[in-house]
């Protein structure tokens, strides 16, 4: 059933091989490890997504199927992973990079008296850099590490799951 439900909405391998971005790999696309789905290369692809999905930076999907690459992960996977940090969600999860970054460095929250403007921001910008990169690291391992335990499990049910149910029928059968 992972399988299944994953290669249903999972693009096309060609469609990947061609795409314009992704020809500075080269032939390296056509190795059969990216395209593989089982429970090590998905498992793989979760961590590698959600960890790249982090880093604030244009160019998140060409870093996820470079270490997709380097990983033997699932290619398609660890590339649409990415996407969970759009235009839309990008503000409220790097904020909470930020918050997650004052926690676990212990620095005290912003000024109250902040004002938000471009002088503010421009002067604010030093203060809270290494705060935010250092949050967003936290939060790419901790994804990451969540990402990849959750599919090693979920897969396991899954399997168990089904193998029980043969199991049942097959004594349903018997009777």
């Amino acid at each position: 059933m992972p399988k299944k439900f994953i290669q249903k909405y999972l693009p096309h391998a060609d469609a990947i091989k061609k795409h314009k971005n992704l020809q500075f790999l080269g032939d390296k696309l056509h190795q059969s490890d990216l395209w593989h789905l089982n429970r090590h290369s998905v498992s793989l692809a979760f961590a590698v997504g959600l960890f790249c999905a982090w880093i604030p930076t244009p160019g998140q999907m060409a870093i996820a199927a470079t270490a997709a690459l380097y990983f033997r992960a699932n290619l398609p996977i660890s590339v649409v992973l990415v996407w969970l940090t759009n235009p839309i969600t990008m503000p409220p999860l790097f904020y909470f990079a930020y918050r997650v970054g004052l926690v676990f460095l212990d620095y005290p929250p912003p000024a109250a008296d902040f004002v938000f403007s471009l002088e503010g921001i421009l002067n604010g910008v030093g203060d809270i850099g290494g705060i935010f990169l250092y949050g967003c690291f936290v939060c790419a391992v901790i994804s990451a590490v969540l990402g990849y335990l959750g599919i090693q499990l979920f897969w396991r049910y899954h399997v168990a799951k089904q193998w029980l149910e043969r199991l049942v029928k097959r004594r349903i059968k018997k009777t």
